[in-house]
């Protein structure tokens, strides 16, 4: 995710504890149906049943990533419905300083639109994008960014440009590209096999022949001990991460049982040696970490891991595998590992935005801006006027 968004870390005794609940209101549709929205009455366990109708479900927009990462007095829920069924949901995070009339609302890999066993409908998503707008831009006078998941030049993107067209564009700064590989799982195993680096392809053969034995679940023991396992790397490599484990480690407690993380252990004469984090809501399978223990550096043991997670995904019926953000200029490690897997390199598309207050427009410019003393002192003065 791009940096400019890392600036919403906000205290947060500075946010409104109370949010409204507004009425459903209809909007102007283009077809035949009657579109209604509710704002902030699905509950949490409503709103994880609802995920599974959609193609686009992510773990980004689980009640549980929301509740955690961000605090669940701090989540709007806004629910689309077209003749009382749900076509189009999403949850975003709001940050408002005091009882000021700004802010800023921020949406992260939605909304979600495209309901299962059907296309991807540019009028329900252009009235989503309307809902939104009329909802935390007019009424509750926020910036809201919406970063949606969706790739540049893919039939996907087109629609989500054509039913945003309404809102600007927030350009990635300099240098700041939000890339992955996107691996196509519908092919069968051997072809994918067939498709892998030969490189790569070599390792996973050499793997498969160290008497490597592979653990797998979703239980709080295998989380610690993949924990140990990152907290090592990390002491090795001191590498910047925006992901905080731990995080995810309370959202797995709060996870349905059908949207839990998968945890890959690979250990080597009962030593654990490397782990992976995944996870499989909707039609893709995202890799979320990866972790190789002091011991494990030559155990090829990733490869493996890697592997099996290909096969438990097509397992589980889900058609992609996005693994993960990749930086070739500043972790070519990383980048030609996940190269090796023979995806698709693509690009996210950029932020897009709304607001109509000038208020909340200073507030995110110069929140992208500030950072320390800079960003309380911004705060205090807001809360002051």
């Amino acid at each position: 995710m791009p940096r400019g968004s890392l600036w919403l870390a906000v205290p947060p005794r500075f946010l409104n504890e109370d949010l409204p609940i507004l009425d459903d209101f209809s909007l102007n549709p283009m077809d035949d149906g009657i579109y209604q929205v509710e704002v902030d009455r699905i509950t949490a366990s409503e709103w994880s049943e609802a995920l599974d109708f959609f193609e686009d479900a992510n773990i980004y927009q689980s009640w549980a990533y929301g509740a955690v990462r961000w605090g669940q007095r701090n989540l709007s829920h806004l629910v689309l419905k077209r003749d009382g069924q749900i076509v189009a949901m999403a949850q975003l995070r709001i940050v408002r300083p005091g009882n000021l009339r700004c802010g800023i609302a921020y949406l992260r890999w939605g909304p979600l639109c495209h309901r299962k066993h059907s296309d991807l409908d540019v009028e329900i998503v252009r009235n989503m994008a309307t809902a939104m707008r009329e909802e935390y831009v007019l009424k509750r006078g926020l910036f809201l960014r919406v970063l949606p998941n969706a790739f540049t030049e893919t039939p996907r993107a087109k629609v989500f440009q054509t039913a945003f067209a309404d809102y600007e564009t927030e350009p990635f700064g300099p240098g700041e590209t939000y890339r992955t590989f996107v691996l196509d799982l519908e092919p069968s195993l051997d072809v994918l096999r067939k498709k892998l680096d030969q490189k790569w392809r070599n390792q996973l053969n050499r793997a498969e022949k160290n008497g490597l034995k592979i653990s797998e679940g979703s239980g709080p023991g295998a989380f610690e001990s993949f924990i140990r396992m990152y907290e090592q790397m990390w002491a090795r490599k001191r590498f910047d991460t925006s992901s905080e484990i731990r995080e995810f480690e309370r959202m797995q407690r709060e996870l349905p049982a059908n949207h839990q993380l998968r945890v890959l252990i690979c250990e080597h004469e009962g030593v654990p040696v490397t782990g992976v984090v995944g996870t499989a809501i909707g039609n893709s399978g995202i890799y979320l970490f990866g972790a190789t223990s002091d011991q494990g550096m030559n155990s090829k043991g990733s490869y493996i891991l890697q592997w099996r997670m290909i096969q438990w995904l097509k397992e589980c019926g889900i058609r992609f595998y996005n693994l993960g953000g990749i930086n070739p200029e500043k972790n070519p490690g990383v980048y030609h590992f996940k190269q090796g897997l023979s995806g698709q390199d693509v690009l996210y598309l950029p932020p897009l935005f709304s607001c109509a207050s000038r208020l909340s427009t200073a507030f995110v410019r110069v929140g992208a801006m500030a950072n320390g003393r800079l960003r309380r002192t911004l705060t205090r003065l807001l809360r002051a006027n």
